[in-house]
């Protein structure tokens, strides 16, 4: 199979379900930032390996689930293509929310608003939770689309699920600090 098809030189592409589309689709520009993120995941994944295995093994399983969260975001809602899709289960959800409490157990109390940096690993942090959030607000405006059905349940947890990475990886950012031994940077206005 060919990488290149040509089938997108006039600004259409298909989606999952096969229906075909512009490319400034709002469900193309939502699925399109979740690509980004599971990107941006994927290099910070490279700066953790051999650092914090167990972060490695977390953020391979995210990944995991954004493509699952794509494929629901790239595929018309009252197609009966989604009704076969996998939807990522709750059980993630709460699985990042034990993995944020884990972490913010070994951090010290937050007493304002830090800006994004430090280590290496806690800059990639920052960067994919921005991209998780740009993501989240973009799928927030294709909500009105998956109003019914399987397609409805399938999106509220997609839209639960980013809000929560968001949390996890503020929280990473910081925990990322933390392992390296740098102190996050709190903002002070000048």
């Amino acid at each position: 199979m060919k990488v290149y098809t040509g089938t997108g030189d006039r600004g259409k592409t298909s989606l999952f379900s096969g229906e075909r589309v512009n490319k400034g689709d709002r469900r193309i520009e939502a699925y399109g930032d979740v690509d980004e993120l599971n990107s941006l995941l994927g290099a910070l994944i490279v700066e953790l390996k051999g650092k914090d295995d167990e972060l490695s093994d977390q953020l391979e399983t995210i990944q995991a689930d954004l493509f699952q969260l794509s494929a629901i975001l790239a595929t018309t809602p009252n197609s009966p293509v989604i009704d076969s899709l996998e939807t990522v289960a709750e059980s993630r959800v709460t699985d990042l929310e034990q993995a944020i409490d884990e972490m913010d157990s070994q951090l010290p109390g937050l007493s304002g608003f830090i800006l994004p940096g430090g280590h290496s690993t806690a800059a990639w942090a920052h960067i994919c939770r921005t991209v998780c959030r740009r993501a989240e607000r973009k799928v927030t405006r294709i909500e009105d689309e998956y109003a019914a059905g399987n397609a409805a349940a399938q999106f509220k947890i997609t839209l639960i699920y980013l809000n929560r990475l968001s949390d996890y990886l503020f929280v990473l950012a910081r925990y990322c600090n933390h392992l390296q031994g740098v102190s996050d940077t709190l903002w002070k206005q000048k």
